[in-house]
């Protein structure tokens, strides 16, 4: 167990990370514009993450010898989420990746339920009823099926699945420290976009000399930006907070995706749609109001 202040400070991490990652969609979608279509930017932005990281990988190499393979497998395999996710803005609008991909403390407490067996609270299971609710509505918000539309929202969709599943093994089973597991991260992220491009956009070739140097800057300094420092800090910070409140803390990002994406790219939600994306914020509120009254009634 962490004492309170060392989780205040990784709650605080946690939320500064979701309000920063509501402005990612803005050099994923430069880098598109620039001739990196499909997953060949996230792969830029990746591989640059992984090659700033690697003097670290190679110091220290015994720390993953030793380290658990799940735990391993775990930190990777939220990298790939966040490749997804990342992948998804180039197809998707902003605000609508976000939401599916912010169904996360739903799949959390499925996942701590019926595999980890952790006990869930009632509160939780209206959460999720709610949370499916909201996505049926902002789905459907034009008469169709309520399913995800196009590759970038079930991308969105099965990056918040994996992301949950892969904080679920951290905490559970890693050992890394921060810089290692934000190394372990990248490097899953950019293998996963590497599988990924190819079936999405064939590889721009010769036409990315013309804005190389530029395309090189942007990538490495998103790399190091928001795969670096931010991961890292997010690394620290979700060993020490149950995988709910993790998902739920992010879910600043929706607030700041959302008004970013309306005010830099005129992207707009429908009433039925802000109805619906309501629903899912709510579900995740409800999701994590039983974790605060338990570590509520645990300190006094």
């Amino acid at each position: 167990m962490y004492d309170a202040r060392t989780i205040l400070v990784a709650t605080a991490i946690v939320f500064g990370t979701g309000a920063f990652w509501g402005f990612y969609w803005l050099p994923v979608r430069a880098l598109t514009d620039l001739g990196l279509p499909g997953a060949w930017g996230t792969v830029a932005i990746t591989f640059a993450a992984t090659v700033v990281l690697s003097p670290v990988a190679f110091v220290n190499w015994r720390s993953y010898s030793q380290s658990s393979p799940v735990a391993l497998l775990s930190v990777a395999l939220g990298g790939a989420a966040f490749a997804l996710y990342s992948v998804g803005f180039v197809y998707g609008r902003v605000a609508i990746i976000i939401l599916l991909y912010f169904l996360t403390p739903i799949w959390s407490t499925l996942i701590g339920r019926y595999v980890m067996g952790w006990a869930t609270p009632r509160l939780r299971v209206l959460a999720i009823a709610v949370g499916f609710a909201g996505l049926a509505v902002m789905l459907s918000a034009n008469g169709e099926v309520p399913l995800p539309k196009g590759v970038g929202e079930w991308m969105a969709l099965l990056a918040g699945l994996l992301w949950s599943i892969s904080t679920t093994g951290i905490r559970a089973k890693s050992t890394l420290r921060p810089i290692e597991a934000a190394f372990i991260f990248a490097f899953g992220a950019t293998i996963a976009a590497l599988v990924l491009a190819p079936f999405l956009e064939a590889w721009p070739g010769r036409t990315l000399l013309e804005d190389l140097w530029q395309i090189l800057g942007l990538a490495f300094v998103t790399g190091a930006i928001w795969w670096v420092l931010s991961i890292a800090s997010l690394m620290w910070a979700t060993v020490r907070l149950e995988p709910a409140r993790v998902g739920i803390l992010l879910m600043a990002e929706v607030l700041v995706g959302a008004l970013s994406a309306a005010v830099l790219a005129n992207e707009h939600l429908t009433f039925v749609e802000i109805i619906g994306g309501a629903m899912v914020l709510c579900a995740g509120i409800l999701e994590v109001w039983p974790v605060r009254r338990t570590g509520s009634a645990r300190t006094h």
